[in-house]
């Protein structure tokens, strides 16, 4: 197997991190394609735990590390976490880490009109994180952004400037807040070029030349396919695609490069921020599974919504995104439980529907159809094969499989690496 796309299969934050590093041991290369550093994972490595948001999970581990064309990149944002693992030991430098020439940056001013058009949105607030994602991939789409190889140009980043700045200050005026000049923005950017542009690489060249040696390379996304911004609970999504079809135009290896898809999920539901979510439980069960499960956001630090795993929300996943199989993480914490619950369906105006719908009226409405199934008392944390899985347990799994159409190839049981059940035809 030459190429593995991770991609979350939920609303994100479903143990990514863990099949990553997990898989990045054994990879070549390690690719980020989509996101900025609103994304996180948590490595448990030997007892200790690594953050990261913007760099890909390869640089633990010392492999090539890539940051494709697709991801937005707040350029002190990565210097800070390139210094946070240097104190934890761990140096990168631009032998292991390769940034795309082509990135877009993130600049203040993005940080400064997300977080004020949230502000503004009241409680309309669609939950981002104001770092500044949405509106660099807005200047994206728009022609205006400031790539990392436009550094090498200030003769270019003089006039880009002022078409970007015209954009941002009329926007941030209206909304009352700190407008910026060019003179301040092209100071920062000329201060900080010489500390990023060391990393920039050609990177479709770099992985083609990867692909072609047969090496494993490994694709990483970031947040989830319910969050992509077309196919996710619009307008609660992130600001670009998170589906695996994105792995080659946001990393330039075109789009039979990505090899099998593993979709990561939960075995059972949550989520960050705002939007829909109809299996979301608010009585003792879902206050379990939050507590059990550790349920705060990587890069937020924000609680997560607990809800029983939607088989309907991963069925959707597993179409949109084209999974080949799915990782079901953190099983464990269902150990205890008299009753686990899956939701097969929603009654939306008092009709069954089979579907998630598109809408964010009708999402709202959904209400979910359980299939309840009984639990186990038997620890599951820390088991390494199926056969010591409890029967329940492993009907659980089964029954999953036979809702979303799709094989569970990976089963988590804990976050350290080595607790990891793995299928037979998952071969790497």
């Amino acid at each position: 197997m030459s190429s593995v796309t991770i991609v979350g299969s939920q609303w994100g934050d479903e143990g990514k991190g863990k099949i990553v590093d997990w898989l990045a041991s054994r990879a070549d290369v390690v690719v980020r394609f989509q996101g900025g550093h609103n994304a996180g994972h948590t490595l448990v490595i030997d007892g200790e735990s690594y953050k990261l948001s913007l760099l890909p999970s390869g640089v633990v581990r010392k492999k090539t590390s890539v940051i494709g064309n697709g991801v937005v990149v707040d350029p002190q944002a990565l210097l800070n976490e390139i210094a946070r693992f240097k104190d934890q030991h761990i140096e990168i430098t631009p032998d292991c880490l390769k940034v795309a020439e082509n990135c877009p940056l993130i600049l203040p001013s993005h940080v400064a009109l997300d977080q004020a058009r949230e502000k503004a949105r009241g409680d309309k607030k669609i939950g981002t994180t104001g770092r500044g994602i949405g509106p660099a991939y807005e200047d994206k789409v728009a022609r205006r952004a400031i790539r990392l190889c436009d550094l090498t140009e200030p003769e270019t980043l003089d006039w880009r400037l002022d078409e970007l700045l015209a954009h941002h200050n009329a926007l941030l005026a209206s909304l009352g807040e700190k407008t910026f000049t060019k003179v301040e923005t092209l100071a920062y950017l000329m201060d900080i070029a010489p500390k990023v542009l060391p990393f920039m690489a050609h990177v479709p060249e770099l992985l083609a030349n990867a692909l072609e040696q047969d090496k494993f390379v490994l694709f990483e996304g970031a947040q989830a396919v319910m969050l992509d911004v077309d196919h996710g609970t619009y307008p609660f999504v992130t600001s670009s695609n998170t589906v695996a079809a994105q792995t080659g135009v946001g990393s330039g290896t075109g789009p039979r490069a990505g090899g099998y898809i593993l979709g990561i999920a939960k075995a059972y539901t949550t989520r960050v921020g705002a939007g829909p979510f109809p299996t979301e439980l608010f009585d003792d069960v879902g206050k379990f599974l939050g507590e059990k499960g550790h349920e705060f956001g990587t890069v937020t630090g924000r609680p997560r919504r607990c809800g029983w795993f939607d088989a309907i929300l991963v069925k959707r996943a597993v179409q949109v995104g084209g999974l080949d199989g799915l990782a079901l993480m953190k099983l464990d914490v269902l150990d205890g439980l008299k009753e686990i619950k899956i939701c097969v369906g929603y009654e939306l105006d008092g009709k069954q529907i089979n579907r998630f719908p598109y809408t964010l009226e009708a999402q709202k409405r959904l209400k979910p159809i359980y299939e309840s199934m009984p639990g186990w008392d038997q620890s599951t944390y820390g088991v390494r094969s199926r056969d010591g899985l409890p029967d329940a347990a492993n009907n659980y799994i089964k029954r999953i499989e036979e809702l979303t159409g799709v094989k569970v190839a990976i089963i988590s049981t804990s976050p350290e690496r080595e607790d990891t059940i793995k299928s037979d035809d998952f071969v790497v």
